[in-house]
């Protein structure tokens, strides 16, 4: 079965057909920079953008770096304030004329990553982090996926603790990487503490740099790269749009 996947974060919004036999993009993806301010009305015409790009008519997930609940979206991370209230899912589906999927973004990455990926066949606590414009969290247990834990705005460090170890300081703000690993290893510590995962997967784009610093964590978790990379929220999008069209 093949379902579109589209993740919308703080810096791009990005898209591609995926084949959900195999969890893989089907073609290229397209990526279009996050219109700014990066109000609904805005998105929504980049999404139809990628749409068009994609040929595609048919069902479609679209992953929001914000708490979703029945579609509505209930806070704005590194997106607009007009979104928190905004009923997503009906908008989408008014202003697209498409079956429409809305889910946290990192709440996509982690049941990709489960189904496909580096989280699939772990036990007990398994907490997905995705390190890019801000943090995005997911947390499962024996597979099953508690939405919108968003543990990136926990206060830390006398901030939030997006502020202190996202991975834009290092993309954006040129902070040495084993610096920012650093800082990253002590909010990893204080997770591990607070909730005693099993498994922490590192995604988000800089985990593709993985092995550059990853001998700098230091937690009783084992701490594993994302298999599916910057593309997980994609594929799980495309997840959240074929389940909702099944039920």
């Amino acid at each position: 079965m093949e379902t579109l996947g589209i993740d919308i974060g703080g810096s791009g919004i990005k898209g591609a057909p995926v084949d959900l036999t195999v969890g893989e993009l089907t073609t290229t993806r397209k990526r279009i920079t996050t219109p700014q301010p990066s109000t609904p009305e805005a998105v929504i015409g980049v999404v139809g953008e990628l749409i068009g790009h994609h040929e595609w008519d048919g069902p479609v997930g679209i992953t929001v770096p914000s708490v979703v609940i029945d579609g509505v979206v209930r806070s704005a991370a590194n997106i607009d304030d007009a979104w928190i209230d905004f009923d997503a899912q009906t908008a989408f589906e008014h202003s697209l004329d498409l079956p429409v999927a809305v889910i946290n973004d990192a709440d996509a990455a982690g049941l990709a990553e489960t189904r496909y990926g580096a989280a699939k066949g772990h036990r007990g606590v398994c907490l997905l982090l995705t390190f890019g414009t801000g943090i995005g969290s997911a947390l499962l247990n024996d597979e099953v996926l508690s939405p919108n834990s968003e543990l990136g705005h926990l206060k830390f460090r006398g901030m939030e603790a997006e502020q202190y170890a996202a991975a834009r300081l290092v993309e954006r703000d040129n902070m040495n990487i084993d610096w920012w690993a650093s800082r990253v290893n002590e909010f990893l510590q204080h997770l591990d503490l607070v909730l005693t995962p099993q498994t922490i997967v590192f995604g988000g784009g800089i985990s593709k740099r993985f092995d550059d610093f990853s001998h700098l964590f230091d937690t009783r978790a084992e701490i594993v790269p994302a298999a599916l990379r910057n593309n997980a929220g994609i594929v799980g999008a495309a997840m959240a749009a074929a389940e909702r069209t099944i039920a």
